[in-house]
């Protein structure tokens, strides 16, 4: 659930040769790229889809999913040709295609997926199919999941990279070793070598002819040779691209954007977003106990500025707690928490803050001061500082405390914490579960969040739920409820950003899949 960047260049010789000093049959076989993988996707251990925790994009290159997930969030067939899910929502039926194989020659069919959904079972991903009871081959491309309970949001599951399919006979013969050594599946690239948590080098699979509907480009892809190494600071790869070393940067760092516009020979994309920067509120922490409290707080934060400020208008303003192409995001417009000044300070009267002669509010003799803490790195100390502006407006003094990557997950969990500011990277409603449970008061659950009526959501909209639709419409329920009650307050949806070197690389516009490197081509 963490903000991901990587980035890959193509070699200045490889290059040279794919614009035309050479034919262009030539040119595509000499292409060669490097892809530099962040900090956020360093240490992956290995390419196994099934009992890794941690995988990194080039996983998405080497293996296939029955489904995929378009960068607007809908879902699209791929491995699956299409599936059909029955009205209690007990049984999905998945048809198959018919033209895949896997790079070692083995066949993609019915029996594939009846081996490798078990394969799940004891591993610490076993919960992505923790709903399926059992996998029923219909015919040679025909194969239905039987499920112990409905479960709509499988879908998402079989879109994630660790449901990624790998080749039944290779996974068997790599054993312990598989992810390491070999890493088969039925995709674009083809695992090559890998040292783990330096580098890894992908070679095209030029029988690939089952792209997406997601790409422009079904078949093999333009770039033919990828190496994928750990560089994890982004200054590096920062100066690496400003310089021509790199050509491409996916997710780029908001503080490098403004100095990358600059650059006659960079352009950039924009893809949706794939998060939220919020606020936490501890609401069993005093004052915010007091819900005039938390929503004054909430209506003194003022999102367009930092979106402005912090941002340079990239992204865009949040309102809700979810990415705003989800369904789940459409609440109540009454709902969403909007910048209100003059109705914060009156909330406050109301609660018994009056101002005093230092513009800070005093109550029974204390100061309305509260406890501040954010993430160390710029974009979330600038936006702090500019909070911390907003909220003494409104007579409340934020006192900040920054801590560092390596520390502040850790440091958040201290129960003397009041408000929060970190970001979240998902693109599932169930991410209210996580954030809000009353379960995870000893974790997750920074805002200390815990009411009967919102577990009754809750609990609804996480196992109520027969379809697709009657899950949006649950999870909506839950995400008002927790909105109403100012547990927190959405600040800002980041872009995905990517910028490149459009002299030598062309890239289309939009993606429809997020960063799909198979449509990715040597310019013109």
């Amino acid at each position: 659930m963490n903000r991901r960047w990587f980035l890959f260049s193509a070699s200045a010789i490889s290059l040279g040769i794919a614009v035309g000093l050479f034919s262009p049959a030539h040119a595509l076989a000499e292409t060669e790229a490097v892809i530099v993988i962040g900090r956020q996707e360093s240490g992956a251990a290995s390419y196994d889809p099934i009992r890794a925790v941690t995988l990194n994009m080039a996983a998405g290159l080497i293996y296939d999913r029955l489904v995929e997930q378009a960068a607007d969030q809908s879902y699209h067939p791929h491995l699956a040709s299409s599936w059909e899910v029955s009205p209690d929502g007990m049984s999905w039926t998945f048809e198959l295609r018919k033209d895949v194989t896997f790079t070692d020659g083995e066949p993609f069919n019915a029996q594939t997926i009846a081996w490798w959904i078990p394969k799940f079972k004891g591993t610490e991903n076993e919960y992505m199919v923790d709903a399926i009871e059992s996998v029923e081959v219909v015919a040679d491309h025909t194969v239905r999941f039987v499920l112990k309970r409905p479960e709509p949001n499988l879908i998402f599951n079989l879109a994630m990279t660790n449901m990624g399919v790998p080749s039944p006979k290779a996974y068997e013969a790599g054993g312990q070793d598989y992810g390491v050594t070999e890493a088969v599946g039925t995709g674009p690239y083809k695992l090559e070598s890998f040292v783990v948590g330096q580098e890894t080098v992908l070679v095209a699979n030029e029988d690939y002819s089952w792209g997406s509907a997601l790409t422009e480009n079904k078949s093999a892809p333009y770039i033919k040779r990828l190496t994928a190494r750990e560089i994890p600071d982004a200054s590096t790869a920062f100066l690496e691209l400003k310089t021509g070393g790199v050509d491409m940067l996916l997710d780029v760092p908001t503080d490098f954007l403004p100095q990358l516009k600059d650059e006659a020979d960079i352009d950039l994309r924009e893809l949706p977003g794939y998060g939220v920067t919020l606020v936490t509120i501890n609401t069993q922490a005093a004052p915010f106990t007091d819900i005039r409290v938390r929503q004054a707080t909430a209506l003194a934060i003022d999102q367009a500025s930092i979106l402005k400020s912090v941002y340079g208008g990239v992204g865009k303003e949040a309102h809700q707690f979810l990415v705003a192409a989800l369904g789940e995001a459409n609440v109540d417009p009454a709902l969403q928490i909007r910048h209100d000044p003059a109705k914060a300070a009156s909330l406050l009267d109301e609660a018994g803050w009056a101002r005093g002669a230092d513009g800070v509010r005093v109550k029974d003799g204390k100061p309305l001061k509260v406890k501040l803490w954010a993430r160390a790195d710029t974009e979330y100390k600038r936006t702090a500082e500019i909070i911390q502006a907003q909220l003494k407006a409104v007579g409340v003094k934020a006192e900040i405390t920054v801590f560092d990557a390596g520390t502040y997950r850790s440091q958040f969990l201290k129960p003397e914490r009041e408000l929060v500011l970190a970001p979240y990277s998902w693109t599932n409603a169930d991410i209210l579960d996580w954030f809000f449970s009353a379960k995870r008061l000893d974790s997750w659950n920074l805002s200390m969040w815990n009411d009967p009526k919102s577990e009754e959501l809750r609990e609804l909209a996480m196992y109520g739920s027969k379809s697709w639709d009657e899950r949006v419409v649950n999870f909506r329920n839950f995400h008002g409820q927790l909105l109403a009650n100012f547990v927190g307050v959405p600040v800002h949806e980041p872009a995905q950003t990517m910028v490149f070197n459009k002299t030598r690389l062309s890239v289309p516009q939009p993606f429809r899949a997020p960063y799909s490197l198979v449509d990715v081509k040597p310019a013109d």
